[in-house]
């Protein structure tokens, strides 16, 4: 018997490429965490069929796409009854699919959501992505063998955090994008669970499930799905009461797009286990093109080839969207980078500047962009003003009709009546926002006729004469995925001919218009057997079509009957006194807060060094304090964790992370506050469950639903905020970094937190505060208190005793006066109405019912809404 081998070299190229990017050298090995090598996935978007027929084409190894509800981008998504083909057609193709169910589920939805997760476990999805706690408690109960994945909205930033989400089942964490690459080797060291991240794509302001914005000014979650984008709108800087003129930022709060391919290299590396591109908003140019430049750097960083992107493809990927693209966190922090603050939406590719205006004409002074990519007849241009034109006047733009030289410059002239030339002056700056050329580079992608991005298969074949010809066909890096085709007749001896491995690749190459490649033969031959090409083509016929087959059948997991979700809710408590807990964030706070003798004092301060002496002054006054923990912790900042703990008293838990790390250590009293993203009580239960003496309710809740989550948990384990400032934006960004100094982070930016007061003052010209805490991240707290004095009756009748005060600008006369408002309306000395009168006279700039809001229907609304 003879062995024949026929394979291209790329293939033997990878192996051996593989064999030593991860030697037994590699520093993995050595920190006790050696996960088996894995070739990075390239995850693409779809909003719907067009993006996903487009990620396909281009190269993605997985997709990720939303239903029509329990979604992340609710305007976008396959219903259920779709979701099967969606699946059957990424599976054709060896792609993976992804379902995202990345939203809070309140209580009254958990039904539904049940039937949902069965849904999309029967469908045979690849994986699930989670952001809620009780989900995912959900999914594992309902379908145990579905993959699960933590969504970036789980707000995970460090090793500990991963391994929280580990413990609940998930097997992926996508990370939050504010991460560095050494953030990402530091937990990628610690932990062996699969990891993935945002590569390419719009960044929000706000770390994702920490924005309350869109809830708090237009009741629309962007935990649920809703986000109304209020970091995309104009803003002026408010430093200690006065503006700041700033030129041409006005949307302070909206950063520029990532753009991360040429940290491709480094990235694989370190282990990343996928590269996900943001966009399922996007159109299917956008999806193709992104996806084939990150197909190709992942292919090229992977085999250890320089990464080959052109300028040209560059200038692509920047025209198809863009807000101007970089690798922003991924990099490094550089507050000076993220946001431009010049516009807050796409720009394309800069053409250039205006330098002169005639009466029907523009004469532009180019771009070196225009080097790579010529300017030309139908190109869509757009005027940019910033500078001197208000954010609500509309800009001038239009397609361009002539092209014509004028010495260094260019002349631009358009369709009759097409624009005002007299709204455009000289300096303006000049993008170009559609290209034509950019349709075509994608219609090989979004309008293929035969498939674009094929799999590899390899052939092992058995000929022996007198027997049938055996040939087995896997396809290459799938296990699992193999066929076996043999032949009706017995092969023949063969005289002048007979089968070779160049033979079979001539034959079982030609796959034509099959999602299916040819990479390589391997023949077991005895004697000088003969087959005919008829017997080899339909050889080829019938295992294109078994794998066809095969691959496309559906693979549900197993379902358990969950059985009822109906808990019995706890006995309201006998009436007793409500207990107050005031949180200051300022020294100036603090005395009128201990004259008020609450049940307990949060501190949380921007100065670690001012929280002992504080500390000690109000255990000293007899009064039990916490201290508050930021609400994200980075690799690195372990340090922050141990002088809270020194400090020996209760601590506000704001994170998972360090509500996974403190299981590990012993510590005093544990409060989980919102930013946990409790909205449910199967997610209160499962924190409740990892030591927390009571959590705090999402701020997603409105006042009927935190009474319903104290009957359901037990009313001593809940905490509810009764009067603060929504923390709309928690954000890596520093505005005070990046709009009063010109450092770089907080090594150089001199510290103007610690000497001025901020605002971001809106179009409708409410000041919103913003303050730093103890890690340098920025918060903007809504400008008027929300407060909840119209629902202390019904949240008295459900036995909530727990009620928390939070303060931000306040002055010391305010803290007193609000504090005292609440004690006496909860003694009996005033009504709640007349709480409710004293405290808009005596909040800063007023109150809002804000999230607390009860719609008249709200159990009768549609999911979602």
């Amino acid at each position: 018997m003879r062995h024949l081998w026929w394979g291209g070299p790329r293939a033997s190229e990878r192996r051996g490429l593989r064999a030593r990017r991860w030697a037994p050298a590699h520093p993995r090995y050595h920190e006790g965490v050696s996960p088996a090598p894995v070739k990075p996935e390239v995850m693409s978007p779809a909003g719907y069929w067009p993006q996903l027929h487009a990620a396909v084409e281009a190269g993605a190894d997985s997709v990720y796409f939303g239903l029509k509800h329990f979604t992340a981008r609710a305007k976008v998504g396959f219903s259920l009854e779709e979701l099967p083909d969606a699946l059957r057609t990424l599976h054709q193709r060896g792609v993976k699919g992804f379902v995202t169910f990345n939203t809070l589920v309140f209580e009254h939805e958990l039904t539904d959501a049940a039937h949902a997760i069965e849904a999309i476990a029967r469908a045979g999805a690849d994986a699930l992505i989670v952001q809620d706690v009780g989900a995912l408690e959900l999914a594992r109960r309902i379908a145990p063998n579905l993959e699960l994945h933590a969504s970036t909205q789980m707000s995970i930033t460090n090793a500990e955090g991963v391994e929280w989400a580990r413990k609940l089942g998930v097997r992926r964490v996508t990370l939050a994008r504010e991460l560095s690459l050494a953030d990402l080797r530091a937990i990628r060291r610690a932990t062996d669970c699969e990891l993935e991240i945002f590569v390419h794509g719009a960044l929000c302001v706000a770390y994702s499930g920490q924005c309350f914005s869109s809830e708090a000014w237009g009741g629309r979650s962007a935990n649920r799905g809703q986000c109304a984008q209020a970091c995309r709108m104009p803003y002026d800087l408010i430093v200690d009461g006065q503006r700041k003129a700033l030129g041409d930022a006005r949307y302070l709060l909206s950063p520029g797009d990532l753009y991360a391919l040429h940290q491709v290299p480094e990235i694989v590396e370190i282990g990343i286990s996928a590269l996900k591109i943001e966009g399922r908003y996007k159109d299917a140019d956008y999806v193709a093109l992104a996806t084939r430049a990150y197909r190709q750097a992942v292919d090229e960083a992977w085999e250890g080839r320089a990464l080959s992107i052109s300028p040209f493809e560059e200038l692509q990927l920047e025209q198809a969207y863009s807000r101007g693209l970089a690798p922003h966190f991924v990099s490094g922090t550089n507050h000076q980078t993220v946001v431009q603050g010049r516009s807050p939406r796409h720009r394309g590719v800069l053409a250039g500047r205006v330098a002169r205006v005639a009466a029907q004409a523009v004469f532009l002074e180019p771009a070196a962009a225009l080097s790579i990519a010529p300017l030309k007849a139908g190109d869509g241009c757009m005027f940019d003003a910033a500078d001197w034109r208000s954010p609500q006047q509309e800009e001038e733009g239009g397609r361009i009709y002539q092209v014509l030289p004028a010495g260094p410059n260019l002349e631009l002239r358009f369709a009759n009546g097409a624009l005002n030339f007299e709204r455009i002056r000289v300096g303006d700056l000049v993008w170009r926002t559609h290209d034509p050329d950019l349709d075509r580079a994608a219609r090989a992608f979004t309008q293929a006729t035969v498939p674009h991005h094929k799999q590899d298969v390899r052939v092992h074949v058995t000929a022996v004469e007198g027997q049938p010809l055996l040939a087995v066909w896997q396809v290459v890096n799938r296990p699992g995925v193999c066929v076996q085709a043999s032949s009706e007749a017995a092969l023949t001896e063969g005289r002048n001919r007979f089968v070779s491995a160049e033979l079979l690749r001539d034959h079982f190459g030609r796959l034509g218009d099959t999602p299916y490649r040819l990479a390589g033969v391997e023949l077991e031959i005895t004697g000088t057997p003969f087959a005919p090409a008829s017997m080899l083509n339909q050889l080829r016929r019938e295992a294109v079509e078994k794998l066809t087959l095969l691959q496309g059948s559906l693979h549900p997991v197993a379902i358990r009957e969950l059985g009822s979700l109906r808990k019995e809710q706890s006995p309201a408590p006998s009436l007793t006194a409500a207990q107050l807990h005031l949180l200051v964030r300022t020294g100036e706070q603090l005395e009128p807060a201990i004259a008020a003798r609450p049940a307990s004092i949060t501190l949380d301060y921007l100065d670690l060094y001012g929280l002992r002496p504080s500390v000690e002054r109000v255990k000293t006054a007899g009064i039990q304090v916490r201290v508050a923990s930021p609400r994200v912790l980075k690799p690195g900042e372990e340090k922050i964790v141990d002088f809270l703990l020194k400090l020996d008293c209760a601590i506000l838990v704001r994170s998972t992370g360090l509500l996974q790390a403190l299981r590990e250590r012993e510590h005093p009293a544990l409060i989980g506050d919102f930013s946990l993203n409790a909205a449910n009580s199967l997610t209160a239960d499962a924190l409740l469950e990892l030591g927390l003496l009571r959590v705090t309710p999402t701020h997603d809740l409105n006042a009927a639903q935190v009474a319903t989550l104290a009957r359901q948990i037990g009313s001593e384990r809940i905490e509810a905020i009764a009067y603060h400032h929504l923390p709309v934006f928690h954000m890596e960004h520093c505005v005070f970094c990046r709009f009063l100094s010109d450092g770089t982070s907080y090594k150089d930016c001199g510290r103007p937190c610690e000497k001025h007061r901020l605002e971001v003052r809106d179009v409708n010209g409410r000041a919103h505060p913003v303050m730093a805490d103890i890690g340098c991240r920025n918060t903007v707290f809504g400008a008027e208190a929300q407060e909840a004095s119209i629902h202390l009756e019904s949240w008295r009748e459900a036995g909530v005793r727990h009620l928390r005060l939070e303060f931000v600008h306040e002055s010391a006369g305010q803290v007193e006066q609000v504090a005292r408002a609440f004690q006496e309306a909860l003694t009996g000395g005033r009504t709640f109405a007349q709480l409710t009168q004293a405290l808009k006279r005596t909040a800063p700039r007023g109150t809002t019912e804000g999230s607390l809001f009860v719609p008249p229907n709200y159990l009768s609304l549609p999911i979602l809404q």
